[in-house]
């Protein structure tokens, strides 16, 4: 069953990765060779990658209701392929690659299922967003024009990064905080500037600097661990129906879901059940006691218990007991039903009692 994370976390992703058709623009010295040297050649070009892989790793914490923020390092390699443009000019020898580095500090949010439509727990869609820093290296990237003249960019840059960020996280349910991933990402930064040079056939250098655009397309698997996540919850046990038909109850328990106080379908029948038996075992006194579990503060659970009282009060006295018969108190996370450390979630601690006497 799916968990939302909860505290910190550790994930680490590896994939194929797919740097967009490079548009490139040679200024300076450089560029002016180029119109200079090559007949019909202009300053503008393109560059084509070939596939290359991309590395992710991250550090995160998640907030408990699907909201995660983590830090993020990543890697990116391709190969240049041709080089094409600069009027009717093309290219032969083309070499180099195409590297960038990255620190990027991402909002994520976890879509829950089955909270939200009872969809399936095994898959758990989140969407996300990202800013910081990249590195931008082209390494020896270039090629030799049909006249002899070599094109050779070659050096780095720091410049702005931004990422969107699609993806689905498959729990591992028999180690609680594992999860495998799968993810799209586009990651694309601010034109980075690098430094050119022209070689000349007759051995004049002419140098400038190259202006890059930089978008790329990721698709990975990876791996999520969230550290002191709850194993998934037991089920409420449920006594088996006896051979014959049992007195009526005296204790009722209804259940709530995390940090909810709105009744669900089964603990309306609950609460009917008890409004039902009320008459029969004759009670004139009715106790309603709410409860939290320790995943909290204090104040908190003890306001959301008191909540959960009124909320299962209400519902009694419209199922037609008296209001004057119903006794409400809460105890927030004073008593527990199932005794755990503190910040740790129970399901059987979220309830609220009710008592006929």
């Amino acid at each position: 069953m799916s968990q939302p994370v909860n505290g910190v976390y550790l994930g680490a992703g590896a994939g194929w990765n797919w740097l967009q058709d490079t548009d490139v623009n040679v200024r300076g010295a450089a560029g002016d060779t180029l119109r200079a040297v090559i007949p019909g050649a202009d300053s503008n070009g393109t560059l084509e990658s070939n596939d290359g892989w991309v590395g992710v790793v991250s550090l995160g914490y998640g907030f408990g209701n699907g909201l995660r923020t983590e830090i993020e390092g990543n890697f990116r390699e391709n190969k240049t392929d041709t080089i094409s443009g600069f009027g009717s000019e093309s290219y032969l020898g083309i070499g180099g690659k195409q590297r960038s580095w990255g620190a990027m500090v991402n909002v994520l949010y976890d879509f829950d299922l089955a909270g939200m439509f009872g969809g399936p727990r095994w898959i758990v869609p989140y969407l996300g967003a990202g800013f910081g820093w990249a590195r931008f290296q082209a390494d020896g990237t270039g090629g030799i024009a049909t006249g002899g003249s070599r094109l050779l960019i070659d050096g780095e840059d720091d410049v702005l990064a931004y990422q969107g960020i699609a993806g689905a996280a498959f729990p591992i349910t028999a180690v609680p905080g594992l999860a495998i991933t799968a993810e799209y990402r586009f990651f694309g930064t601010t034109k980075p500037e690098i430094e050119t040079r022209v070689n000349q056939v007759n051995g004049i250098v002419t140098r400038g600097d190259v202006e890059l655009s930089n978008d790329n397309h990721s698709v990975m698997l990876g791996v999520r661990y969230a550290f002191n996540q709850a194993p998934p919850p037991a089920p409420v046990p449920v006594a088996p129906a006896p051979a014959a038909a049992p007195a009526p109850a005296r204790t009722y328990l209804v259940f709530f879901d995390f940090d909810r106080a709105d009744l669900t379908d089964r603990a309306r029948q609950i609460i009917a059940e008890a409004a039902q038996n009320s008459g029969r075992v004759q009670a004139t006194r009715i106790e309603v006691a709410g409860h939290a579990d320790r995943s909290g503060t204090p104040q908190y659970n003890q306001r959301l218990s008191q909540r959960r009282a009124d909320a299962v009060a209400a519902e009694l006295t419209r199922l037609g007991v008296a209001r004057s018969a119903i006794t409400v108190q809460a105890f927030g996370e004073s008593r527990p039903l199932v005794p755990t450390a503190d910040g740790v979630r129970e399901p059987q601690n979220r309830r609220v009692e009710i008592v006929l006497k």
